[in-house]
């Protein structure tokens, strides 16, 4: 909004000309983002505490979790008010990428708020129904990817390690974006699961995403990498830059001990906008190395569900994975710092992979 308010002013007042970087423009939404959850963070954790909003703890998880009942959650209206409002304000509206990734948000989010709420007001651990949630993640899924097969979009698939080689995937891009976006929503949400994991998690994969973004939208950076050049998807930059700088007030209030959670609304919503995110950016795969623990988070499920549906036996302790090295007898902080440096060793493989082409 600001940059199609004041940007075309640059002629009569050539100091407007900054609103042309993005950068500029990236560094100061993360700033509002930042100042917004500041702001509006005390009142939304005493809105929630006040209206009895308190996470409903698994009965069948760890035992040292139950003192964690009743701890305002739903924080993920925090995250994304942070992230869309300095969005609109900074970034081109004109743009097709950023509507997308605003309408990803804003709906993941309503998929995941109408899981919370069920969950609340039931008193149990149990919300939407697995199928009715997938359901709501498929159609939105089916409507981003369908918007961007029908405006033109590349459909090849970059090969990290590979240059200037992308496998043509014609019609079948439409299931493919949709299994990343989907695939990313849910890994993100079984990832939130201890107090501050999955936030900081999101802001170092954002973070790596927000250069491999600006690159991709960069003629002359897209060109020296040897990676696809996408016009204008360099105004994901903001976006990516809000989510951090929201991410990064929200892990004011949810570092262990957590003051809030961000429940699934938050969870739900961030997981599906990184996957879009990658779509557009054509980095599908890459996601998968720099959110490699939200992988790891998802495959531990699947592989603790298969075993002991075919075997009667389990490989964890308990899934997902990171309730496997606390009953393994780690603290909670120790897990949250370990599994952390994973995903930054992890972000920075997946960044090196832009150069080794």
């Amino acid at each position: 909004m600001l940059y199609n308010l004041l940007y075309p002013m640059a002629e009569q007042f050539p100091v407007l000309n900054v609103f042309r970087y993005i950068t500029f423009r990236a560094i100061y939404a993360a700033i509002t983002a930042l100042l917004l959850s500041f702001l509006l963070g005390p009142s939304l954790i005493a809105y929630l505490r006040n209206k009895q909003f308190g996470q409903v703890i698994r009965t069948d998880g760890p035992q040292s979790h139950s003192g964690k009942r009743g701890t305002p959650t739903m924080g993920g209206i925090l995250i994304i008010f942070a992230t869309v409002i300095p969005t609109l304000l900074w970034a081109d509206l004109k743009n097709m990428y950023v509507w997308l990734i605003v309408l990803t948000m804003v709906v993941g989010g309503l998929i995941g708020l109408a899981d919370d709420l069920l969950k609340i007001f039931r008193n149990t651990s149990n919300g939407l129904s697995g199928r009715k949630k997938l359901l709501g993640q498929c159609l939105l899924a089916l409507f981003v990817a369908y918007v961007l097969y029908v405006s033109g979009f590349s459909t090849g698939l970059n090969i990290p390690f590979y240059k200037q080689y992308a496998l043509d995937l014609g019609l079948w891009f439409i299931p493919f974006a949709m299994l990343v976006i989907v695939g990313s929503s849910n890994a993100v949400n079984l990832t939130d699961g201890l107090d501050g994991l999955a936030i900081g998690a999101v802001l170092i994969c954002a973070g790596a995403f927000a250069v491999i973004v600006y690159a991709t939208g960069h003629a002359g950076f897209a060109n020296y990498l040897l990676i696809t050049f996408v016009r204008g998807v360099g105004e994901l930059t903001i976006f990516l830059f809000a989510l951090c700088g929201a991410g990064l007030g929200f892990l004011w209030y949810n570092s262990h001990p957590a003051e809030i959670f961000m429940g699934d609304v938050g969870s739900l919503s961030i997981g599906a906008s990184l996957g879009a995110v990658a779509v557009m950016a054509k980095q599908e795969i890459l996601l998968a190395i720099i959110g490699g623990l939200f992988v790891l988070e998802a495959l531990s499920v699947i592989i603790q569900v298969a075993s002991f549906k075919l075997t009667g036996k389990r490989v964890f302790r308990m899934a997902p994975i990171h309730h496997h090295f606390e009953l393994g007898g780690l603290s909670e902080s120790k897990v949250i710092v370990r599994l952390w440096t994973v995903a930054i060793i992890l972000a920075l493989v997946g960044l090196s992979t832009l150069k080794m082409r």
